[in-house]
């Protein structure tokens, strides 16, 4: 097994993310030229917004797979947003939407957990966190 295989399953989860959001904001588009939406200005901003959404879904699966650690931590935060938006889908919406619930909160689980095995693996690689015998907190490189 490669040393960061959960890094790379994290980063596609992200990507996929990222592109789901993409077909959302083009779906929205499609939506706001046929007059579905009640104002024009509030459909552009939804789309604008989901168009930064996306883009930042990507650059955290870009960035985790250069071993950034922003990349991870934001990446975390939306993971864990995810969960949470499948939860409150699960709770609040009659009928509760299945297939909804069912893949954000999976892919939100999958991505958080291989994004905190990610972090354990470069961590315990990291000679800044590991500690000298004589108890000074300091790498045995400096």
């Amino acid at each position: 097994m490669s040393r960061f295989r959960p890094a790379v399953l994290a980063a596609a989860v992200l990507a996929l993310e990222g592109a789901a959001l993409v077909v959302i904001a083009v779906l929205e588009l499609f939506a706001l030229g046929e007059g579905d939406a009640s104002s024009t200005a509030s459909g552009l901003a939804l789309i604008a917004l989901t168009l930064v959404g996306a883009a930042g879904l990507i650059a955290f699966a870009v960035g985790t797979l250069r071993h950034a650690s922003w990349a991870r931590s934001g990446g975390i935060v939306l993971q864990v947003l995810a969960i949470a938006l499948a939860l409150a889908a699960l709770s609040s919406i009659r009928p509760v939407p299945w297939l909804f619930v069912l893949v954000l909160g999976l892919a939100g689980a999958v991505g958080l957990v291989a994004l905190i095995v990610t972090v354990r693996r470069e961590g315990a690689d990291d000679p800044r966190l590991h500690r000298r015998e004589d108890g000074t907190g300091e790498s045995e490189d400096a």
